[in-house]
């Protein structure tokens, strides 16, 4: 099916006099008949469902939507975002290793992998998304297990070559992992580029209103582990936690990465998402395809507009000819990226500031890709961890604000930048 399509109808066919919309399944545990049938799926033996901490009816359905819409072939939700990102990339890493991580990334996600996954004897270099394949090359080490990027990064914008960066991670047999949050499915396919494992934060466009939190990781089932078997013991020996399996060889390329972040890191760490938020998750999704049709065309105006005031130092956004990456965004992103834009204002910090404080449509909000516009001064709130000199490696100085252009009317979001920066 065509995507649009996979957004409205996609991970669930209801049967004959069965529900049209996905069902609620609001129950933490499943009964069987007899403890033999239960037994096999603890063996992962049979398909089925024992207790909602592993896996619920509701949020497959929802994972199976979305790893439709990204051309994989096993998917998982997980409560946020950020837990997806942990799961996938701990789901390869243990004490010893190392990852090859773009240096304009979230800053929740930078913090994660160069402090949190630290502490756990995980180291981390970081490259710029420009890089040379010499220095890109160079970041890598015998212990690395995984490349990491952003397709579009959080707040900074850059586009990743997606191509680049999966040559250089196959050609040091390991996957390339990549979070496609800003410009969804519907935008970009990183599996269609090389990507090996995507993943997202399903709070932003996918849910698209603000509502609930979520995340997802989606398996492309092309990266072949047994290959590389002396890299992922995780995956290609005994798991002596769930009886003796070797994931590699009972799931295959295709299913055996989530099956073991389901088996292993959720009954484990548990950050599942509830099948509430599961279904209001589906709820965004379709009308995904829609909305990211009017979240870029806002995107575009307001980054055209600011581009030619005066008051605006410099703006970020890859639908503009100026952008150095325009280009790559032509090639990954031909129907259009987001609607985040980033910008500085030439007073700085404080202008910022001054802006922000004016605005009456957008909200300053610690969120992104709503229906509804807001803006964000990243230094002060989810950067404030970085020092100064972090802050300009990924792309985030003082005066920069990102503004996630919503649903509204372009000339009214413009109308009220506007005025913001007459004040300033």
């Amino acid at each position: 099916m065509n995507r649009d399509t996979i957004c409205v109808q996609g991970g669930y066919t209801p049967g004959n006099g069965e529900p049209r919309q996905i069902p609620i399944i609001q129950s933490t545990t499943f009964k069987y008949a007899t403890s033999e049938d239960m037994g096999k799926l603890f063996d992962l033996e049979a398909d089925g469902y024992f207790y909602s901490r592993l896996q619920n009816p509701t949020c497959d359905m929802v994972a199976k939507k979305i790893c439709e819409l990204e051309g994989g072939t096993a998917a998982m939700l997980t409560s946020s975002g950020q837990a997806a990102n942990f799961f996938a990339l701990f789901n390869i890493c243990e004490a010893g290793d190392h990852i090859v991580a773009s240096s304009t990334i979230y800053g929740g996600t930078f913090n994660l992998i160069s402090v949190t996954m630290a502490k756990m004897g995980i180291t981390a270099t970081f490259v710029d998304p420009l890089c040379t394949e010499e220095e890109l090359n160079a970041a890598f080490r015998p212990n690395t297990k995984v490349v990491f990027g952003e397709t579009i990064a959080n707040p900074a914008l850059t586009v990743l070559d997606i191509e680049k960066f999966a040559k250089a991670a196959h050609a040091h047999g390991v996957p390339l992992m990549v979070d496609n949050t800003f410009p969804t499915p519907v935008n970009c396919r990183p599996f269609e580029w090389g990507a090996d494992i995507v993943t997202h934060s399903t709070t932003k466009y996918m849910d698209g209103h603000g509502a609930v939190l979520g995340g997802a990781i989606v398996d492309g089932g092309k990266f072949d582990w047994m290959a590389h078997a002396d890299k992922f013991p995780g995956l290609c020996t005994p798991d002596d936690s769930y009886h003796g399996i070797t994931y590699a060889e009972r799931f295959g390329k295709e299913g055996a990465f989530i099956t073991k972040a389901t088996a292993q890191l959720m009954r484990d760490f548990g950050s599942m998402q509830s099948p509430m938020n599961a279904y209001m998750l589906n709820l965004g999704l379709e009308s995904l395809h829609v909305r990211m049709q009017r979240h870029c065309a806002n995107g575009m105006a307001v980054a055209q507009f600011l581009e030619n005031h005066p008051k605006v130092a410099y703006v970020n956004y890859c639908g503009l000819e100026s952008s150095p990456y325009h280009a790559l965004a032509q090639k990954y992103l031909p129907n259009g990226s987001c609607g985040v834009v980033s910008f500085g204002l030439a007073g700085g910090r404080q202008a910022a500031s001054t802006f922000m404080k004016e605005l009456k449509l957008a909200a300053i909000e610690t969120h992104v890709a709503d229906a509804r516009t807001c803006c964000l001064n990243p230094a002060s709130s989810t950067h404030r961890q970085m020092n100064d000199e972090q802050l300009a490696a990924a792309g985030v100085p003082a005066e920069l604000v990102r503004m996630s252009c919503g649903l509204e009317s372009a000339e009214d979001l413009i109308a009220d930048i506007a005025q913001a920066l007459d004040k300033v």
